[in-house]
């Protein structure tokens, strides 16, 4: 249960931290669409996977119309529901299944939103993912506690401007740190 002193992270990046070694979170960034006592919800969004839009599209027989997308790679989300499509976009919308992270930016699972987005009339920016990242109730607060996450609030320019391999740095950089100095080591004063 979120206390009054507990932070809602929903918009928020978390930072992996270097001493944070889970082989699905280690050197990630994770964009958190929401956080409330029952948990948290994030994606992953530094970690293409093999696979483009194009391709992704075939495989759930939707046409993507010739676009900027289609070599758009897809982000491996987080180790939940690997098999299942999450939508990061600008702006909202109405769609099928969507969470509102906040007055600009949704994330959808349903299909209607991939459907709109192959006839060319989906969202104006988006990030695909399989996958998506969970935290039952206090589990998040626990692994901040411990050192494995920094936190920020997020910046949707690095979503959805900048390229995968250096939005982690670009992160770092809203917290003012260079991720070289940092030690894998944690410690307590």
């Amino acid at each position: 249960m979120m206390t009054e002193s507990a932070s809602d992270l929903s918009n928020h990046f978390l930072i992996a931290m270097p001493s944070l070694e889970d082989p699905n979170f280690g050197g990630s960034l994770v964009f958190i669409a929401e956080h409330n006592e029952q948990g948290a919800l994030g994606l992953v969004i530094n970690r293409p996977m093999e696979i483009d839009l194009a391709t992704l599209f075939r495989r759930i027989e939707l046409e993507l119309n010739p676009s900027g997308l289609a070599r758009s790679a897809v982000m491996q989300g987080g180790p939940v529901q690997t098999d299942r499509g999450f939508v990061l976009h600008q702006p909202v919308g109405e769609w099928g299944s969507t969470v509102i992270v906040n007055d600009d930016i949704g994330l959808t699972s349903s299909r209607d939103v991939l459907e709109a987005v192959a006839a060319g009339t989906g969202p104006e920016r988006i990030l695909v993912m399989l996958g998506y990242a969970g935290w039952g109730p206090g589990q998040l607060e626990d692994e901040i506690a411990r050192n494995a996450w920094l936190t920020v609030e997020a910046d949707a320019s690095i979503i959805f401007n900048t390229s995968a391999d250096v939005r982690l740095a670009r992160a770092f950089a809203l917290l003012g740190i260079n991720p070289a100095f940092l030690s894998s080591a944690a410690g307590h004063a």
